[in-house]
């Protein structure tokens, strides 16, 4: 799961990843920071209160980025089906406006001879729609001009068809954006109540509240193997090291990344084709035993909103939260306490 990067801003470290989560069981191992505050100041919350509004906030964020990021395919999807569409349409349009001066000369010859009274509208219009609205002044020339006639109108019918689904696209990809910007402002606000949380805690009790809190390498070179598929995904995750955390970044180094779009990233350089969040990573893939871990595994955290690339030795390498890099990082603290299992693509 990722968090999400706002233009301009820089979330704390404490933040979780993609949802902004933040790591709750060792939140009661001190107290609150308490001000001495002034006569009649409203009362600082316990550490209970905190911890049950962190924990409503974190599923909130959950929710929030698993919703931005189904609307961000749906908006990719939309947008390639544009992109067919608008090639049919340009396509259908060419076939139309060469057959339309074809028909067009017909039905000038038809109305020099007698033969219909009305031609303007096939000498003029460009809109299939209209062509066949006024369908039958193409009745009236079929007789002699059957074949082209009948080719014109499938013509013209092919040619609004694709118009139509061209704008019901455009408006569906424009209703996506609007609900992505409508999305990105409610996570916004959700890890803005966060952060604020996060002030009340001492920094010691913030250095365990998140993927990599405990700092990690981000340089490395990779000197294992490479003979299998897991290998190579560690091979590649260790070439990403020190690449930005970048909300929805699937690569390459200078685009950045986010937890997911590392595995991805790294198990295609692997040859193997995976689901994008870590959500559908979890719930899509073979689970294997944490106690039976390769090189390669993806390790699933914090109620499956993230995961890393476990590289063997107890180390896993990690995309873990806006503003910081990708980083190689023990498999203890936070991700130990956090761990929910693993996935072998």
């Amino acid at each position: 799961m990722r968090t999400r990067p706002w233009s301009g801003t820089t979330l704390s470290s404490t933040l979780r990843r993609r949802g902004a989560a933040v790591s709750l069981g060792l939140l009661a191992a001190g107290g609150l920071v308490l001000s001495s505050g002034v006569a009649g100041a409203a009362p600082q919350p316990t550490v209970t209160q905190v911890q049950q509004k962190l924990k409503q906030l974190n599923t909130r964020a959950q929710e929030l980025d698993q919703q931005y990021d189904q609307a961000q395919q749906a908006l990719s999807s939309a947008s390639q089906r544009l992109a067919v569409v608008n090639e049919e349409t340009a396509r259908y349009l060419s076939r139309f406006d060469s057959m339309r001066v074809q028909v067009a000369q017909i039905a000038a010859t038809a109305y020099e001879r007698g033969s219909i009274t009305s031609p303007e509208v096939l000498l003029t219009s460009g809109d299939p729609q209209q062509i066949l609205n006024q369908s039958s002044i193409l009745l009236e020339l079929s007789s002699n001009n059957s074949a082209e006639m009948t080719a014109f109108l499938s013509a013209a019918r092919q040619l609004a068809g694709a118009q139509q689904a061209a704008r019901r696209t455009k408006d569906a990809r424009a209703a996506l954006t609007a609900k992505l910007s409508s999305q990105k402002k409610a996570l916004r606000k959700t890890i803005a109540q966060q952060e604020s949380l996060l002030a009340q805690l001492t920094p010691a009790q913030r250095a365990t509240t998140g993927p990599g809190s405990s700092g990690g390498q981000t340089v490395g070179d990779y000197k294992g193997p490479t003979s299998t598929q897991g290998e190579k995904a560690v091979e590649f995750a260790y070439d990403q090291l020190g690449c930005p955390y970048v909300f929805g970044g699937t690569g390459p180094c200078h685009d950045g990344f986010d937890c997911s779009g590392l595995t991805q990233a790294a198990w295609a350089f692997a040859g193997v084709s995976i689901e994008r969040t870590s959500f559908e990573q979890w719930d899509s893939l073979p689970h294997v035993s944490t106690s039976a871990l390769e090189p390669g595994d993806i390790l699933v955290f914090d109620g499956e909103g993230h995961v890393g690339i476990y590289i063997g030795g107890g180390e896993l390498i990690d995309a873990p939260h806006s503003g910081a890099d990708v980083e190689k990082v023990a498999l203890s603290g936070w991700y130990t306490e956090n761990l929910d299992g693993a996935v072998r693509p």
